[in-house]
């Protein structure tokens, strides 16, 4: 059992009874702590009365209870912020980012594969063993702070979730390196993870737009053919401390 496995505990939502209990119980095979609930209204109970650190939630759910579901993760008190992967039936590229817009961490289409949800669950927390070393990299206006997570441009907050941040996070520690879809692909979802490469170009989209309302948007870029680097215009250094 990883470092990451230990004592993370996650809330299943799914109305799919059959489907919950076997992701409960291969989430349960590699070491987590899980609870699977087939009920929109009980989930919401669930997650106040004990936030776990990630919530699987079918986006198909009926009525509005997945978007109050995710209304209530992220209203959730909790010591770090609870991770949020969607599970949906939906799987066009739209229907991705809307499900990343409304606040999801990740997004996997139906029918998934019980390893192909492990992958990616064990990425998407794989942020929380940031919060325990104290590394800043500073990079023209941005900064990253991997002791809380934070990343800002001129001392103003820059929202992003855990795989922008672990994206963003990766490139700038490899100033002016270029990575194609594949290497980007391993290194933040996972070698197992079965994640096609448009999912690496959504995220940049996604990462790219939240920078741009601090004009940062520029140190993000696309080396056509081959992947995506991180590179600060006028060759201002980046700094790691």
């Amino acid at each position: 059992m990883s470092a990451i496995q230990t004592q993370k505990e996650i809330l299943i939502v799914d109305r799919d009874v059959a489907a919950v209990e076997d992701l409960r119980q291969k989430l349960s095979d590699v070491g987590f702590l899980v609870r699977a609930i087939t009920d929109g209204t009980a989930a919401i109970t669930a997650l106040a009365e004990r936030p776990p650190h990630l919530m699987i939630i079918d986006w198909n759910m009926p009525g509005h209870a997945a978007l109050e579901l995710i209304r209530g993760v992220r209203r959730a008190p909790a010591p770090q912020p609870i991770r949020l992967i969607i599970l949906s039936a939906l799987s066009a590229e739209q229907d991705v980012v809307s499900g990343l817009d409304l606040g999801a961490d990740d997004y996997i289409s139906k029918p998934y594969s019980l390893r192909e949800v492990v992958a990616r669950v064990v990425a998407v927390l794989r942020s929380y063993r940031h919060c325990h070393q104290h590394h800043e990299v500073t990079a023209g206006d941005l900064m990253l702070d991997s002791s809380t997570n934070r990343v800002t441009a001129l001392g103003r907050l820059i929202n992003l979730r855990g795989v922008e941040y672990r994206l963003l996070e990766f490139l700038m520690s490899n100033p002016g390196r270029t990575f194609n879809r594949t290497q980007l692909l391993t290194r933040i979802w996972g070698a197992d993870s079965e994640v096609d490469e448009r999912t690496v170009d959504v995220n940049v989209q996604r990462l790219r737009k939240l920078l741009s309302d601090s004009g940062c948007e520029s140190y993000l870029q696309t080396v056509r053919g081959f992947g995506y680097r991180f590179s600060v215009p006028n060759s201002i250094p980046v700094r790691a401390e």
